[in-house]
């Protein structure tokens, strides 16, 4: 059968056509695993994500196995004379999971998205062009994406995110229609939009300017009254300044005038939403009126290596030019001091051109020696007040925070990096709802929710292998110093065991003394009793960042730790991990049972303070060993 013969919808009920025939797409169960991929638009579903939409957080032993039987009936529905096991044409397994091979001419949702990136292309110098291929696009919606799922299967499934985009063009269309003085026939379109969103104060401004600007005044000052009621029952809020100035340009009765090129103003400087020139109505405001947010810190003028990492990174996000079709998530772990935050920021930097609406940052500070973590809603009201949300405006709760925050990077390109993360909910509240946006998330934990819950792409940092320690070197000593002593270079990178932490602290004493010789400081740090406090010499204490982790520790993980770190061998199974704690008497004269070994093992490898190189293979790093040897027998691992 051939691909062209087959026609999808998920922009409403979830539907497919071959031959313009409609097709049984069977089982509820089976709609729902069709949606899903369909939503993401022929990017690749993991199997998890998969398994935890169709059941939440109680899949049954059997799940792999009921989604596969799923995925062979769908792809025999969709292509009848294809055979057993063949993989067929639409239906494609992937290394992770799978993906269905759509275009803009078999799926609604890519249509709607590439006449929506079309009026945006055509909005600035024909806002009438914009109106009509934006109406085009709106006109693909059958109900909210889903249609036929329950709600809280449609959340699960993230078909409840493409609603947003929906709302975004709507947006659009109301201000390519105010910009062409041609509001009258979007407004059915703008009146449902409101009625599915009555407390988002852009769309409701954008609809009492339309009515305004087509001569009905009195419905426009009534949807304003009952705007503003509604925000102070719901929210507790007095109107934003954006619905605040179309009320008031409807009270001077004047007439709409031509809204400047998108953007145009925030790029001058100038705020959208005052009076226009001609003392006509505003324009809507932008979501947020303050300068665009910048908040990268600086990146590493000597940043090295690392380029089979950035390429994975990377190759997460499209070509240049073609649209994030979903969220993007990145979680970099790896021990303290690996460099996970160089490399977040560095890679951030590269593709900042790529998200123009702003970049966000916060340090989360999840393993601060203070054992204080910053409080998620904290974050959030920070990022709102970048936003332009004044202080006193934003709303009371976590939940309405969040949602205020998500509602204004929808249909908006942002990169938010999240740094030094503590949890997985920890991260949540901070993470955008809607397609376009790149999240980066750097911790010491493995943040294993992020990737299950919300198909986050992890990546786990190592130490610096050889060659990329010597570049280290040379990109801050100078290629000319590190050449003359190459072996007492290789010998600095073996000493310090590839960590890049160590290698700064290094590499900083060296260029503070240009004098001193590399063969001697190698010569120091082989000879040192403690090698921690050689290599810290004059700088901050390396055992003072692994600290962090190992105080978040549970007290039977610390001492699991102290002991792996005694261990003289380069790995142990975990049948000779329960060996070695029982000997130590770590859970009492019964022993460690496998299963509270396997419990305490994963906790140390969430820290990464323990590496699994192979699976049931457990080692430690060589100067984590050192920092454990400094920590005694008797150690209180909470203070």
């Amino acid at each position: 059968m051939s691909r062209e013969s087959v026609r999808f919808a998920v922009l409403g009920p979830i539907r497919a056509w071959r031959a313009g025939a409609e097709l049984d797409l069977g089982r509820p169960q089976q709609r729902v695993l069709l949606g899903l991929l369909l939503a993401r638009a022929g990017r690749p579903v993991g199997l998890s994500e998969i398994v935890d939409a169709l059941w939440g957080e109680d899949p049954p032993g059997s799940a792999v196995n009921v989604v596969r039987r799923h995925i062979g009936i769908l792809r025999r529905t969709l292509e009848p004379g294809l055979p057993l096991r063949a993989p067929g044409h639409w239906l494609l397994r992937e290394a992770a999971g799978y993906r269905i091979a759509v275009d803009a001419d078999s799926l609604d949702l890519l249509r709607f998205r590439r006449l929506r990136e079309r009026a945006g292309e055509a909005a600035d110098r024909s806002p009438g062009r914009a109106v009509t291929l934006l109406t085009e696009a709106l006109a693909l919606w059958k109900g909210p994406a889903g249609a036929d799922v329950s709600v809280e299967i449609r959340a699960r499934a993230f078909l409840d995110v493409l609603d947003r985009e929906r709302l975004a063009a709507v947006k659009e269309l109301a201000d390519a229609a105010l910009r062409a003085g041609m509001t009258a026939p979007v407004l059915d379109e703008l009146r449902k939009a409101a009625l599915a969103n009555p407390l988002d104060e852009p769309l409701l401004a954008r609809l009492v300017l339309a009515l305004a600007a087509t001569g009905q005044r009195a419905e426009a000052l009534e949807t304003h009254r009952a705007a503003v009621a509604r925000l102070a029952d719901e929210l507790g809020l007095t109107p934003g300044r954006e619905l605040s100035d179309a009320h008031a340009a409807v009270l001077r009765e004047s007439r709409p005038a031509a809204r400047p090129a998108a953007g145009s103003a925030a790029r001058s400087g100038a705020a959208l939403g005052g009076e226009s020139a001609d003392g006509g109505l505003p324009l809507p405001r932008a979501a947020y009126s303050e300068p665009r947010p910048a908040q990268l810190p600086q990146d590493l003028p000597a940043f090295s290596g690392r380029r089979t990492q950035l390429a994975k990174l990377s190759a997460l996000l499209p070509e240049a030019g073609r649209p994030l079709d979903t969220a993007v998530i990145s979680v970099i772990g790896g021990m303290a001091g690996v460099g996970k935050t160089t490399l977040a920021v560095h890679w951030a930097h590269q593709v900042a051109d790529r998200f123009p609406d702003g970049q966000f940052y916060v340090d989360l500070r999840g393993f601060e020696p203070t054992g204080t973590a910053l409080d998620p809603g904290e974050a959030v009201r920070d990022f709102l007040c970048a936003l332009g949300v004044p202080r006193h405006r934003v709303p009371h709760g976590l939940d309405a925070q969040t949602a205020l925050y998500r509602s204004l990077l929808a249909g908006r390109r942002f990169l938010v990096l999240l740094d030094n993360a503590l949890d997985t909910e920890q991260v949540r509240p901070l993470l955008p709802g809607a397609p376009g946006c790149l999240v980066i998330v750097t911790s010491r934990d493995t943040l294993t929710g992020l990737v299950a819950d919300h198909g986050a792409h992890p990546l786990s940092l190592c130490w610096l292998d050889a060659e990329e320690g010597r570049e280290f070197l040379a990109a801050r000593l100078g290629a000319a110093r590190v050449g003359a002593e190459p072996q007492a270079a290789a010998e600095i990178v073996e000493l310090c065991a590839g960590l890049p932490l160590a290698l700064s602290c290094v590499a900083a004493r060296l260029a503070a003394h240009p004098g001193f010789r590399l063969s001697a400081l190698a010569a120091e740090l082989r000879d040192a009793h403690d090698r921690l406090d050689a290599i810290a010499r004059g700088s901050a204490e390396v055992s003072t960042v692994f600290s962090w982790s190992y105080r978040a520790l549970s007290a039977a993980a610390a001492r699991l730790f102290r002991l792996l770190a005694g261990h003289p061998g380069p790995d142990l199974s975990a049948s000779e991990v329960a060996e070695l704690a029982a000997l130590d008497g770590l859970a009492g004269h019964a022993g460690l049972d496998a299963q509270e070994s396997a419990r305490l093992l994963a906790e140390l490898v969430r820290a990464h303070l323990v590496a699994e190189p192979s699976p049931g293979r457990y080692s430690v790093h060589d100067l984590l060993r050192s920092y454990a040897a400094g920590l005694g027998e008797n150690t209180d691992h909470g203070h």
